[in-house]
């Protein structure tokens, strides 16, 4: 089972908006060489509200083909439409991914029992294992940890991505999973070390985009129960965690990555680039994590 830091993948893009594949590549192999644990391809974080179904397809291919199994690929699936989801679910299986990632449907509000059915039927579609992901700040529609406890006992739902940032509400599923096979990932990077201390598995992480190694390392520590050594990694990621979302995920994170010089400044509309008053504080928090050079 995957565990430790997994980077939620930017999708890179040229100025005028198409993907850039060759940045691509460069960015899969800065996280093959910096330690990263696992790469999701088109998850939310790459933008696939933007994609289109055949370029959706083509970043998950790319990412298998370029990582050839050194690391596992989770495939960002997730969509609004349950069919859609499933569809991706099943491309992201014949290209060799090794997970997927499915987020709670957007705009629609389902029931607790409407995303229960949802992901109940991806997974009995799927030939993957599934990671559940409850993003309410996102979506819009929040996934009580009840419906994870019933979502836990279908077959191929194996984890959940919790970036709800709540450790009262982890917590409780730490102490509900212990013993079990089910896994637990942070989605917040503010809340993840202290997450993965007490009891989950990784961190499914923005910031380690642009400081692999170093989020590699925090979740390592704290996945071997070194609290001193997890919290004083963490501390110096800290303006990372909170300046990563000054404006919308991917907005801060792919200006980081421009002044890193591994891609260039494309987004994609509705999202636009990172505001010029907030550039000095993404530049000042890549310093302090000590991943400019």
């Amino acid at each position: 089972m995957i565990k430790g830091s997994m980077v939620a993948l930017v999708t890179p893009m040229t100025l005028t908006g198409e993907v850039d594949w060759e940045a691509l590549d460069r960015l899969i192999d800065f996280h093959l060489d910096n330690a990263t644990d696992g790469i999701v391809a088109a998850g939310t974080t790459g933008e696939p509200s933007t994609l289109s179904f055949a370029e959706h397809f083509d970043v998950i291919r790319r990412v298998v083909e370029r990582v050839e199994g050194r690391i596992p690929v989770i495939a960002g699936t997730g969509a609004n439409a349950t069919a859609e989801a499933i569809e991706l679910t099943r491309y992201a299986s014949k290209v060799g991914a090794d997970y997927c990632l499915s987020a709670t449907p957007y705009y629609n509000k389902p029931t607790q029992e409407g995303l229960y059915q949802h992901y109940k039927a991806i997974a009995e579609a799927s030939e993957l294992p599934i990671i559940l992901y409850n993003v309410p700040g996102r979506t819009a529609v929040d996934m009580h940890n009840e419906t994870v406890l019933r979502l836990a006992e279908v077959d191929k739902i194996v984890a959940l991505k919790d970036a709800t940032g709540d450790l009262e509400r982890a917590k409780f599923l730490v102490d509900s999973f212990r013993g079990t096979d089910f896994k637990l990932f942070s989605g917040d990077d503010a809340t993840a070390c202290d997450f993965i201390l007490m009891g989950g598995q990784g961190d499914i992480s923005v910031t380690a985009n642009v400081a692999p190694r170093q989020m590699h390392d925090m979740c390592a520590a704290a996945l071997a129960g070194n609290e001193s050594l997890a919290h004083q990694i963490n501390t110096r990621l800290l303006p990372l965690h909170t300046g990563l979302f000054v404006e919308s995920n991917p907005i801060p994170a792919k200006w980081a990555l421009y002044e890193m010089g591994l891609i260039e400044r494309g987004i994609r509309l509705p999202l636009t680039p990172l505001s010029e008053k907030y550039r000095t504080t993404i530049h000042e928090a890549l310093e302090l994590a000590g991943v400019l050079n």
